[in-house]
């Protein structure tokens, strides 16, 4: 935001010290910066990593259909139809998803992650060196029938 507003200002001051500038050149110079701030704004989120937070995913484990939801202040819910099967906390490490279930004495486990738009998959490796594909989907909030 303030790499945006900064951008802003200096345009606001090209603009006053050019006055006599053809229209054309103006155009080019805002263009240039709003160009300039994408790959700065690119930048800053590539920076600041991927969040599992509001993400919804589905995953095949044990033959069941899984859906697995983490809310936006980091708690998550996994569910088959309306079978309640985990829940507890998952945050950002390193780069990595980690979940602490709530429901068993195994810990913190991590899994690699990368930016994934809704509709894709992903081959992920937690620290046992297990992999899973896991997709990706709209957020669902968690139904009623499986709340903790």
């Amino acid at each position: 935001m303030r790499i945006v507003m900064t951008s802003l200002a200096a345009l606001a001051l090209v603009a006053c010290q050019q006055q006599d500038a053809p229209a054309d050149a103006n155009i080019a110079d805002a263009n240039a910066m709003t160009d300039m701030n994408a790959m700065d704004a690119n930048a800053m989120a590539t920076q600041a990593g991927f969040q599992i937070n509001d993400t919804s995913w589905e995953f095949v484990e044990d033959g069941k259909t899984v859906t697995e939801t983490v809310d936006s202040s980091g708690n998550y819910v996994a569910w088959a139809g309306s079978e309640h099967l985990d829940h507890g906390t998952a945050v950002m490490k390193d780069g990595k998803a980690c979940f602490t279930s709530a429901m068993d004495q195994e810990g913190e486990v991590c899994w690699t992650t990368k930016p994934v738009a809704v509709g894709e998959s992903m081959e992920t490796t937690n620290d046992k060196g297990e992999t899973l594909m896991v997709k990706r989907v709209a957020f669902m909030p968690v139904p009623a029938a499986v709340t903790p």
